[in-house]
């Protein structure tokens, strides 16, 4: 059930937030793993087998600067969202303890209820003796 007055429905996200959202959606699967694989591959075979030109020769310098830029740009997103996740759970821990005190307000209030309606009992049963 979703409670459209707890503060983490109510927040408003940019653009950028949008997007690192899901920019780690698709970077933290398994698609996205099994398919660099296949593009590292791919390029490692094709600059290893091609006869007249190599774009990357063996030591793939130009592969290896290409992995460096994607991890540059992909670290700082996925740190982004796991700083948002952080404070939408540091809220939510907040927000359950909030129900967890009152709950356990109404509980002590309903056990003394209870005790006084105990000692009402007692009472008529000893009159009635």
């Amino acid at each position: 059930m979703k409670n459209d007055n707890h503060p983490i429905t109510k927040q408003k996200l940019t653009l950028g937030q949008k997007a690192s959202d899901v920019a780690t959606l698709f970077v933290g699967s398994w698609k996205f793993i099994i398919g660099i694989f296949i593009i590292l591959a791919v390029w490692m075979l094709l600059n290893s087998l091609m006869l007249i030109y190599k774009w990357d020769p063996y030591p793939f310098i130009l592969l290896n600067f290409v992995l460096s830029c994607l991890a540059a740009v992909q670290a700082p997103i996925i740190l982004m969202r796991q700083n948002r996740q952080a404070e939408r759970d540091r809220i939510q821990a907040k927000y359950d303890y909030q129900v967890n005190r009152k709950a356990e307000r109404e509980i002590t209030n309903m056990q003394k209820d209870l005790e006084k309606i105990k000692s009402l009992i007692k009472s008529i049963k000893k009159k009635q003796v």
